[in-house]
């Protein structure tokens, strides 16, 4: 594949390796898992980190070398304060707890959204995270947070005095990120919902009926191996 920031020729498309290293996820089902067993939302979203913390160290032990999860998107400000609340003190006290142990076992994080729009204590802790972590080259997780693609564009296109695709990626909040090639979405919704529209133009889209807390290795494995039978043409023949 082509380096981060430079555009692959179609050869490179063409000869793209039937293994997923790079999948992105929608998280999807949170709510509906907690509502299904009659405990509050956020015990459901606790639920659904515990999930992206298992899978994250699947995706490590599989191969795939980048893994990007959609944690919050500029969306989801409408939902109720409580919730939302909820939400912010939860990835705060996730980033403080968890990223010692994750660097010790080799993973990157990065968080791509609008920080300025989050409060100054967690845009203050996704700074020390990215910092500890970023020497580790085992695994990438990049966390959208407060994150919208239709918002990504817009601000790469503030910033864009170019006239390439490569020079408008450089503009994107993280440049270095590979297209994904595979996006999962689980829970049984077949949309993308504003969640890495330029970077998926050619990803591989697979829609599981799991809600994300539900969502196992096996059902990660399975996703992987649909993506192997799949050929992919990015245009061609």
């Amino acid at each position: 594949m082509a380096a981060a920031g430079e555009r692959a020729s179609a050869a490179d498309l063409r000869s793209a390796s039937p293994v997923a290293r790079y999948v992105a996820v929608i998280t999807d089902g949170n709510g509906r898992w907690a509502q299904a067993r009659g405990v509050p939302v956020n015990d459901g979203h606790s639920a659904g980190a515990d999930t992206v913390k298992a899978r994250l160290r699947d995706a490590a032990e599989l191969g795939i070398e980048e893994f990007t999860v959609y944690s919050f998107s500029t969306e989801n400000w409408s939902r109720p304060a409580d919730e939302v609340q909820g939400l912010m003190d939860m990835f705060s006290a996730r980033i403080a707890g968890e990223t010692p142990e994750l660097h010790s076992e080799g993973v990157r994080m990065r968080f791509i959204g609008r920080r300025e729009d989050v409060s100054e204590r967690l845009q203050e802790q996704m700074g020390w995270a990215e910092e500890m972590t970023q020497g580790n080259s085992r695994i990438t997780m990049f966390v959208a947070f407060n994150y919208g693609g239709r918002a990504e564009i817009v601000d790469a296109a503030r910033r864009f005095t170019g006239t390439t695709e490569a020079e408008f990626r450089a503009c994107l909040y993280a440049p270095e990120m590979h297209d994904p090639d595979l996006i999962i979405r689980t829970s049984g919704e077949r949309r993308l919902s504003n969640y890495l529209l330029w970077q998926s133009a050619y990803s591989e889209l697979i829609f599981r009926e799991e809600l994300w807390p539900d969502f196992t290795r096996e059902a990660l494995e399975e996703s992987l191996a649909e993506y192997a039978e799949r050929r992919r043409r990015f245009g061609g023949r």
